[in-house]
């Protein structure tokens, strides 16, 4: 578990607690029902990454919703996003081993997060991972009720594949853009895997 679920559980495990000692016992039960949803939201497990040559692994827990060629910063790119729901593990994982270049923060709207706009409109923390044979760049977006985006890495560090690299608290999306080139191997509507999924194959290398 990471450690921002301490945060959030066992203050509502402790009012759980004191509900309990007070004889409150439907209100005790509420929270500490609160408080098991909020420790599972926030659990962490490990995951296997994969060794293939050229894998380009998912950056997040959730389902493809959308796979669509975009421009950003006057480049092309093909973008694939991943909407993660309230059960789904919402830690994010570098999805390339290389360099951290870009880390920059956009200030924006907050739409559902299934929603093509999402992707440009909304606030989103934006980095990109530099490794020997390209860029991928990986957009955390906040959603309608997910306004709260951590990024644990900095510009110039350097990150394996499947890294642990930041969360979004309380579900949204995430979107992976690639160089032109990388064979996709998912589709939408696959349930993918933070990690462990391989999206693609081709561009940067681990």
């Amino acid at each position: 578990m990471v450690k921002e679920g301490y945060w959030y559980g066992l203050p509502l495990l402790v009012a759980s607690a004191g509900l309990l000692g007070l004889r409150l016992y439907a209100f005790a039960l509420g929270f500490l029902i609160l408080a098991l949803f909020v420790l599972n939201f926030f659990r962490d497990p490990d995951r296997l990454i994969p060794s293939v040559p050229g894998a380009i692994v998912s950056p997040a827990d959730g389902r493809v919703v959308e796979i669509v060629d975009e421009a950003f910063d006057g480049r092309r790119f093909h973008r694939l996003s991943i909407f993660m729901s309230p059960l789904d593990v919402h830690v994010n994982r570098s999805p390339v081993a290389g360099t951290i270049r870009l880390v920059r923060y956009e200030k924006g709207k907050f739409r559902i997060a299934s929603a093509s706009e999402a992707s440009i409109e909304n606030e989103q923390n934006v980095f990109s991972v530099e490794g020997p044979s390209g860029t991928v760049i990986v957009k955390q977006i906040a959603g309608l009720l997910a306004r709260r985006i951590v990024f644990w890495k900095r510009p110039g560090d350097d990150v394996a594949r499947g890294e642990r690299v930041g969360l979004i608290k309380f579900g949204s999306r995430v979107d992976l853009l690639v160089e032109p080139g990388v064979e996709w191997r998912v589709k939408v509507g696959d349930h993918v895997r933070a990690g462990s999924s391989i999206l693609g194959i081709g561009g940067p290398s681990a």
